[in-house]
């Protein structure tokens, strides 16, 4: 970023008398460039996304009508989660015999599908171990449900598509169905985390999440362009299901691929703030690995299938434009910078050009501070702007916040080796059974002061060091030898 200072109000610096350093300045140059071009309009996203938090006005917002709405689950071996979100989806708000709830068991090997259909949904098993993914469930579930007979009376208005491990808010069927009954054939929602204190790779995912929502996707719907759906918790109308062939969106990332085909077509997937439900994220970076992997190598996937015709439409929509660069991600500028910066001070310090090797670890300090620094800078204002959502206590928010740039920082190594593996969808185990009324809780504790918060906190340390020195105690009592040798001379 200092190139682009140093070209607006310096002009082209000298660069040495070395063929090096003018190599070094000039791929500068043009990557800075290119970075700025490309991003500009997120920098944009992340200053008015923390000022404004937009909701969706519905034309007649006394008279909304209330649609048939079927939420559909895709699980395989969730028994441990899955209860919880059927509880959550029954304690809404929202008219009861409106809503189905569809259960797509994919390929389960545990009690899954029974634990569903005692809970009173339709449940349809798929045991098909070629084609493996989320893409290929909900493909499956679609053409049985709107092909076969026996189904034709439970076909919705509108799906609301949702991950086994959520928890939803009471009030998210209504304001999803407000969404939809406003004119909005596809809408995402708001995603938070409901273990975000679990881990700081929990927390790392679940800052991105909020990112996602609050800066990108909230500005999106404010700037009239098209947002994007992200896996969980959307709404998509039936004759656009119907539209995209029962689902025809097979890649890692079928949720970029659905929402880059809806922006081809000209049309906006819309955001509603007031909905929101609660996700589950992998607790172990190994766990977070392989998820952000998959997510990497179905980018390439969506690029490599829609990524020309992305870039002749982002000319006139710029909401493909958007999503081009989404998938065309800046790390593809710091790979090159990885590779030809190095290179650079390899070959000066052969050539014992000093001068060339300095200005190439400056270069190489100009790629990573600012991006180290910017993740601070986006993780700091979602822990402003979003701090009461956030369910952790004061000292995880911030702790987790200064450990946020490691967290983003491991995508480098992840999406490089996306590049050259075979890479598929393997199924994350979800243990974090918590209910509405635990995040309820959790909820009211965020509504407290800080000052009572650190309280609490030092109330809750106190209580669990003397369980522990109970604890302890209790365990050298047990370590305690009865010696009959002992007990006979007394």
């Amino acid at each position: 970023m200092n190139i682009i200072f140093d070209l607006i109000f310096y002009g082209v610096p000298q660069t040495g008398d070395t063929v090096m350093s003018a190599i070094l300045y000039y791929f500068s140059t043009v990557t800075s460039v290119l970075f700025v071009v490309m991003y500009l309009h997120q920098l944009i996203y992340l200053i008015v996304g923390s000022c404004v938090h937009t909701k969706i006005k519905h034309p007649t917002p006394d008279d909304v009508k209330q649609h048939k709405i079927g939420v559909v689950i895709s699980a395989r071996n969730e028994s441990k989660v899955i209860s919880n979100l059927i509880d959550s989806i029954r304690a809404n708000d929202y008219p009861q015999d409106l809503v189905t709830i569809f259960v797509i068991a994919d390929n389960c090997t545990d009690d899954t599908a029974q634990i569903c259909r005692d809970l009173g949904c339709v449940v349809v098993e798929r045991f098909n171990d070629k084609l493996i993914g989320k893409g290929y469930a909900l493909n499956y579930f679609f053409t049985k449900l709107h092909t076969e007979e026996e189904f034709a009376d439970l076909v919705p208005e509108a799906y609301i598509i949702i991950d086994a491990d959520n928890i939803l808010k009471p009030n998210y069927i209504t304001e999803m169905n407000k969404a939809y009954d406003a004119g909005n054939d596809m809408v995402t929602s708001y995603r938070n985390t409901k273990n975000f204190s679990q881990s700081w790779v929990a927390a790392g995912t679940g800052y991105w999440f909020l990112h996602e929502t609050r800066h990108l996707n909230n500005c999106r719907y404010l700037f009239h362009t098209s947002c994007a759906i992200s896996g969980t918790g959307f709404l998509i109308a039936t004759n656009v299901v119907k539209e995209f062939d029962n689902w025809k969106f097979f890649t890692l990332t079928e949720d970029i691929e659905c929402s880059t085909e809806y922006a081809l077509t000209g049309r906006k997937v819309a955001y509603c703030s007031t909905a929101e439900l609660y996700d589950e994220q992998p607790i172990t970076l190994k766990q977070s690995w392989r998820q952000r992997e998959r997510w990497a190598k179905g980018f390439y996937q969506v690029f490599g299938l829609k990524g020309w015709s992305l870039v002749k439409a982002g000319l006139t929509n710029f909401s493909c434009w958007d999503i081009l660069t989404t998938i065309f991600p800046a790390l593809f500028i710091t790979m090159a910078s990885l590779i030809v910066i190095p290179t650079c001070m390899i070959i000066s310090a052969c050539m014992q050009d000093w001068y060339s090797f300095f200005e190439a670890l400056k270069a190489l300090g100009g790629v990573f501070v600012p991006m180290l620094g910017l993740m601070w800078v986006v993780g700091g204002l979602i822990c402003i702007t979003e701090w009461k959502k956030i369910l952790a206590n004061p000292f995880k928010k911030i702790l987790y916040l200064l450990l946020f740039p490691i967290f983003m920082g491991t995508y480098i190594p992840i999406s490089i080796g996306a590049m050259f593996r075979k890479v598929q969808w393997k199924p994350i185990e979800h243990t974090a059974a918590i209910t509405m009324e635990e995040l309820q809780e959790e909820e009211k504790l965020q509504e407290l002061s800080l000052d009572d918060q650190i309280k609490l906190m030092k109330k809750e340390g106190e209580k669990n060091a003397d369980v522990e020195k109970d604890a302890q105690s209790d365990g050298e009592n047990a370590d305690v030898v009865d010696d009959p040798n002992e007990r006979d001379s007394a």
